[in-house]
């Protein structure tokens, strides 16, 4: 996906929505802190979105783009409306996250996107093969700092033993760098 798509997402999402907001948590948030991420980061064909003002629309989102819908056979990528309930995010990560928006490319409408420390912290707790995957090149690359995100995971909803493996996995990663 690229920063253009994402913009369409957002234009599409919000039209679907009738909402001027989204907030976008998946993987493609990193394109809201880094519009030219890696081609790596950037592998995802989706990107999650739940509409901001209007939650209970959020499922219409994904009916009219989600995947194997005609806008995704047209574009080549999709929009997954998904409740951000769905996610483990840090406490405040409302405060931090990242706007896209453009008077033009978004048609006003924003796109509340994770901020890259919050995202990799919500990736950690997921611990999918492809979130850890993500989540170290993030790590190679730089643009997530261990010390922020080990801050970030201590800000998490989690029980304290599975909050220390992800800390321990955040150490064992920066080791490698």
């Amino acid at each position: 996906m690229t920063r253009d798509q994402l913009e369409h997402a957002i234009r599409a999402a919000c039209d679907v929505a009738q909402d001027k907001a989204l907030i976008i948590f998946g993987s493609q948030a990193i394109l809201g802190s880094y519009p030219e991420a890696s081609e790596q980061l950037r592998a995802s064909v989706e990107v999650d979105v739940q509409a901001r003002n209007f939650p209970e629309r959020t499922e219409a989102i994904d009916g009219a783009l989600g995947e194997l819908s005609l806008f995704h056979k047209t574009h080549g990528f999709y929009v997954h409306g998904l409740s951000i309930e769905a996610a483990c995010l840090p406490v405040g990560w409302q405060d931090r996250t990242v706007d896209v928006c453009d008077p033009v490319k978004t048609r006003g409408c924003t796109g509340h996107c994770l901020e890259a420390h919050d995202l990799a912290a919500s990736k950690l707790a997921a611990f999918r093969d492809k979130d850890r995957v993500f989540v170290s090149t993030l790590l190679l690359e730089r643009l997530v700092r261990p010390e922020i995100l080990m801050s970030r995971i201590a800000l998490m909803p989690l029980e304290e033993d599975r909050r220390e493996r992800l800390t321990q996995w955040v150490r064992r990663i920066r080791e490698q760098l």
